[in-house]
């Protein structure tokens, strides 16, 4: 077996682990510098529009001699707005893909004459497609409806299936999601289209799955917590996060390897303009669901948890009880008279964090015959 397989078995069964929730301050801190990046990038960038969302005109030329700059200077002078170019392909079958926006149809007509003259190519040669800022306006609301119907059904999906505050922690994680995306696409300067909102809309089912998979093996092993005193609410979210760790993050990398290919060659190398829209935001969203589910929303769940007065009197009973093993000589985190819970196996009731302590031999039976008792 591998080291990575060994690995994420001795996670599972308690052996080893890391106390992500005991560290969740870090974690906050470092994901409010992040989202406060993101944001300032949004305020101090913006969002580079595509043609979809302001209305305007794209014209796609054969590639000349003519650079990319010198043909935005081209475009803008013969249009009067801002343009942006691309050049889409390499060698013999490159193209300039040409968006000017907020021109109408007698403007785009001029302007295509224009190019043509500009870049050296015969004017049936460029190609031009006008869109309205209209259907812009009913792309932009369609996408906010889908965006606001998918996080309403979230929530309450998982106040029905698990609990309100899964729930909430599951929406912190996914506006936490969002904000980063978004950041990311402003300060990279990428063009938000259609495809955008599609690879957005995406990873919302991709961030959510892995805070699930970690939310369903805490609401099981949490089943009758309260009848024991080994372990606090927080342990076992503990317990969740690194019995389900590998599981994560080998989900994360297999969906990231051909993302990042879409992104980084099929975009990058091959000038593809559509891969780098939906491939950029599965890729940085991607990357952020797999991190708020184990940083942000389980850490969470525990922190709403703990505030409850059975967890905080059951925080209490364990603390109380470790003190009293460690008087004794025995192991803090397994007292002896403690049982593992009911539905839980014995092999599973290891320490939360780092080795595996055997509990101490237990007095009752001793001096016992052996042989049926009569």
């Amino acid at each position: 077996m591998s080291k990575l397989g060994n690995l994420g078995a001795r996670l599972h069964r308690g052996e080893v682990g890391y106390d992500f929730v005991g560290n969740r301050k870090i974690w906050y801190g470092l994901s409010i510098l992040i989202t406060i990046t993101a944001i300032v990038g949004l305020a101090v960038r913006g969002l580079n529009m595509g043609i979809e969302f302001q209305g305007g005109a794209v014209f796609n030329t054969p590639k000349t001699s003519v650079s990319v700059s010198q043909a935005q200077e081209y475009a803008e002078k013969a249009s009067g707005h801002d343009a942006i170019v691309q050049q889409l392909g390499s060698g013999d079958k490159a193209t300039l893909r040409i968006q000017v926006a907020g021109i109408d149809t007698a403007q785009a007509d001029k302007v295509s004459a224009q190019l043509a003259k500009d870049l050296g190519v015969a004017e049936k040669d460029v190609t031009g497609e006008l869109v309205g800022p209209s259907w812009g306006e009913q792309i932009a609301n369609k996408a906010w409806q889908g965006l606001g119907i998918f996080l309403v059904l979230v929530v309450i999906y998982l106040a029905i299936a698990f609990e309100w505050r899964m729930a909430v922690a599951a929406f912190v994680a996914l506006i936490h999601d969002i904000t980063i995306t978004v950041g990311i696409y402003a300060l990279v300067g990428f063009e938000v289209t259609p495809g955008t909102v599609i690879g957005l809309l995406t990873i919302l089912g991709y961030s959510l799955y892995d805070t699930v998979v970690v939310f369903d093996s805490l609401k099981e092993q949490t089943k009758d917590i309260t009848k024991q005193t080994r372990w606090t609410y927080s342990d076992i979210a503990n317990r969740s996060i690194n019995s389900t760790l590998v599981r994560s993050v080998n989900t994360t990398v297999v969906a990231l390897l051909p993302v990042g290919g879409l992104l980084f060659i099929g975009g990058g190398f091959l000038g593809a303009g559509m891969l780098n829209d939906i491939s950029l935001s599965l890729f940085v969203g991607l990357a952020a669901g797999a991190y708020s589910s184990i940083f942000i929303a389980t850490p969470l769940v525990a922190d709403l948890k703990e505030r409850e007065p059975q967890m905080k009197a059951l925080k209490k009973r364990v603390l109380a009880k470790r003190a009293q093993a460690a008087a004794q000589g025995e192991t803090p985190d397994a007292p002896a008279t403690d049982e593992p819970f009911d539905h839980e196996p014995e092999d599973a009731a290891a320490a939360v964090v780092g080795s595996r302590s055997q509990p101490a031999s237990r007095s009752r039976g001793r001096g016992r015959p052996s042989g049926k008792r009569r």
